[in-house]
């Protein structure tokens, strides 16, 4: 099914200038708190690993706050260990994202120390967080903007944390959710921001993947989803073969043009890499569930890199 959505702000067909764009960030407000929901979290992980602040956002003109970026590192970092990157965050109302990466370090982390480096990014888009917004305060998608001069501060400053990080990334899992609003919020914004046709496409009931049509690793797709599986349920294609209108690869899997859209996943050059899309709306499904979905997709890529070693 897809229908045509007109959004409140701007002339259909007409891109946004500064002033439509100037009415939207006016219409946004702080519904929680990134630094008691995230940074109050890290500071209980600092006795186990290594809690790094990479960047800092100051949306202070926008009547915003300034905001830390933190990364969390393992620590004795060895160069024969593979590593292993985790994003969350970088839409920032797709809240399991975020605390799944929490989730992770606080209970599975410490376990794969032995065999990993691990960097995890737990919130990119802090502003997006409190907001419950896909974009950051200049109406700038974070996960479009991983490109050269990136016109988005949250994927600049990811990108240059990485460019310290000193190995190679074998593998990137990404933390997203596919939530109702995409159809009622963020896809009519984006279109209307653009000055194109929105046509919405079905939200799927479950858990799926997307991955690189470049470099798609179908085995760690279905590794992951295995994993994911045990805690809920994946999603099923729609009557055309497909989810969100992109045609199904693999049972509860997709590919995307990374480099191509800017996506964060396209952030290194990992041999595996793979971003999340958890349905939090799912009657189906807890707000606890999704986070322990968010968990297993990353123990599913650390099992995976493991038992192809052995």
């Amino acid at each position: 099914m897809s229908q045509k959505h007109i959004y409140k702000i701007g002339t259909e067909g007409k891109p946004w200038g500064d002033e439509e764009k100037a009415t939207w960030l006016a219409q946004q407000s702080n519904q929680r708190s990134y630094f008691d929901d995230v940074v109050n979290k890290l500071e209980g992980l600092k006795d186990t690993f290594d809690v790094e602040q990479y960047g800092s956002l100051d949306y202070q003109q926008f009547d915003a706050k300034t905001y830390p970026l933190y990364a969390v590192k393992t620590r004795n970092w060895d160069h024969n260990k593979p590593t292993i990157l985790v994003t969350g965050g970088v839409h920032g109302y797709e809240t399991s994202g975020v605390h799944g990466a929490l989730r992770f370090l606080e209970t599975k982390a410490k376990g794969y120390a032995e065999k990993f480096n691990i960097v995890v990014a737990p919130c990119v888009s802090p502003w997006g967080y409190e907001t419950i917004n896909r974009w950051n305060p200049l109406a700038v998608d974070p996960n479009r903007s991983f490109v050269k001069n990136s016109p988005a501060p949250e994927a600049a400053a990811l990108m240059s944390l990485m460019e310290s990080v000193p190995t190679e990334i074998l593998v990137h899992v990404d933390l997203h959710e596919t939530t109702d609003t995409d159809n009622s919020e963020f896809r009519p914004a984006k279109a209307a921001r653009d000055g194109t046709v929105n046509t919405n496409w079905n939200i799927p009931d479950g858990f799926y993947l997307v991955g690189d049509s470049d470099k798609p690793a179908p085995e760690f797709q279905l590794a992951v989803l295995d994993s994911v599986a045990k805690v809920t349920h994946i999603a099923e294609a729609d009557e055309h073969g497909k989810l969100i209108g992109e045609t199904v690869a693999q049972e509860g899997a997709i590919n995307y043009a990374v480099a191509k859209l800017g996506l964060c996943m396209g952030l290194t050059k990992a041999k595996y890499v793979t971003t999340t899309e958890v349905y939090p709306d799912s009657a189906n499904a807890t707000p606890e569930e999704c986070i322990q979905a968010q968990v297993a997709s990353v123990v599913g890529a650390l099992e995976f890199v493991l038992d192809r070693a052995r």
